[in-house]
């Protein structure tokens, strides 16, 4: 071996670093895989009822397979999954009867009315028992 090929394989120490342990990084205040996580949540889109349907509908038809569904729409097949469970537990409730209908504006007027009649009892109750206190009060 020559002298040229032994200082290529050994890489020499300068001086100031001799005796002293490598320089580490500084710690972050928060992991930089949290910091790619958080954005990557805060920027992940937001699919409204009427997309996750459409999706739905469109794996159930049978046109293309699920897994190119989701390739084109950004989503995992978990996520897929999920949603056409949850259309179809959603569509099995409402044949049975279990949703709760909403009311109808007869109905909605009807509550409005019970409603006021309800606070006003409230505030003359109220009133009459501010009343016997203080008659109690004035007696003692």
């Amino acid at each position: 071996m020559s002298k040229n090929s032994k200082s290529l394989s050994k890489p020499s120490a300068t001086p100031a670093q001799v005796g002293k342990e490598p320089i580490k990084p500084t710690p972050l205040k928060q992991p930089v895989l949290s910091v790619i996580k958080d954005i990557q949540r805060q920027t992940r889109k937001q699919y409204s009822a009427e997309e996750k349907i459409r999706i739905v509908l469109e794996g159930l038809r049978g046109e293309f397979s699920v897994a190119e569904i989701c390739r084109r729409e950004g989503i995992n097949t978990n996520i897929y999954y999920r949603w056409s469970k949850e259309f179809l537990e959603a569509g099995k409730k409402r044949l049975m009867g279990d949703t709760i209908r909403e009311a109808t504006a007869p109905e909605v007027q009807m509550m409005k009315t019970e409603n006021e009649a309800l606070k006003q009892l409230v505030a003359e109750l109220s009133l009459e028992n501010r009343l016997l206190k203080k008659s109690l009060k004035a007696e003692q």
